[in-house]
């Protein structure tokens, strides 16, 4: 049926847009992950239409959250580094969120242990040290595959004081996120170690519920955008972590390149 002239057309629905409550929140989580998406959204409303961005009020778990995605909700977006798995379980847009930030190691030591890092060199002299890790990150996978020895928690901020009373001998970081580690966690007795850098792909993506197609498509969409008209790289600049993640890639170190194998 046509419509009468005059006839009142009925408003666009917002795409409604729900991420998780982190049991641990990051500053990166906060101050670039979240913007970047409503950043997203927003180059899209032309096209796309209206949309509404919100927290799910109760904080989970990653594994929880990525199960819960996959059934359908109610949590249908979320940010991530990648693995094998989430890529085949989830939708994701397959644009790296950080770059080299992400594909990069730096190492958290003990304040008075850079001796013992400076003779290490190569891959297999790191393997004579321990690494602390997440139990659940898929680095944890991927540290294991290349023979390097773990001690894991499924704690985050436990593992800086399990590193502080010499559980392991070191941390690896992303490089965008060393300089709150410290800033917030090293409680004076921590550092980082000035020689080596850890070197794998790992990605950070937007990851969507496969349920949610037309999520991913827009995110997609306004991502390429954000990055072509500068407005991403504002945000990347504004983030003080980033800047020093930067300025440590442009440092001279041993670079140790680790397999990808997150299996």
């Amino acid at each position: 049926m046509l419509s009468q002239p005059g006839a009142a057309t009925a408003p666009q629905q917002p795409l409604t847009v729900i991420v998780p409550t982190r049991d641990v929140s990051t500053v990166a989580d906060s101050e670039f992950f979240f913007p970047l998406l409503r950043l997203c959204l927003e180059k899209t409303v032309p096209s796309h239409g209206p949309y509404q961005l919100e927290y799910y009020p109760s904080a989970q778990s990653s594994e929880r959250i990525i199960s819960n995605m996959i059934k359908g909700g109610p949590v249908n977006t979320m940010w991530t580094s990648t693995s094998k798995r989430r890529e085949q379980q989830l939708d994701f847009v397959p644009i790296s969120l950080l770059g080299a930030l992400s594909d990069h190691r730096v190492l958290l030591i003990r304040l008075n242990d850079q001796a013992r890092f400076d003779a290490i060199a190569n891959l297999e002299q790191l393997r004579t040290l321990k690494a602390g890790i997440g139990g659940h990150w898929p680095d944890a996978r991927l540290l294991k595959n290349n023979q390097i020895p773990t001690v894991t928690s499924i704690y985050y901020e436990s593992l800086f004081k399990m590193l502080i009373a010499g559980r392991f001998d070191y941390f690896p970081r992303g490089l965008f996120e060393v300089k709150d580690d410290l800033d917030l966690y090293s409680e004076g007795k921590l550092t980082m170690e000035s020689g080596l850098l850890l070197h794998y792909p790992a990605p950070f993506y937007f990851f969507v519920s496969p349920k949610h197609p037309e999520i991913r498509s827009r995110i997609e969409a306004g991502l390429a955008r954000a990055m072509a008209d500068g407005s991403y790289q504002a945000l990347v600049n504004r983030m003080p972590a980033f800047v020093f993640g930067q300025q440590i890639l442009n440092q001279s170190r041993t670079v140790i390149e680790l397999v990808p194998d997150y299996r």
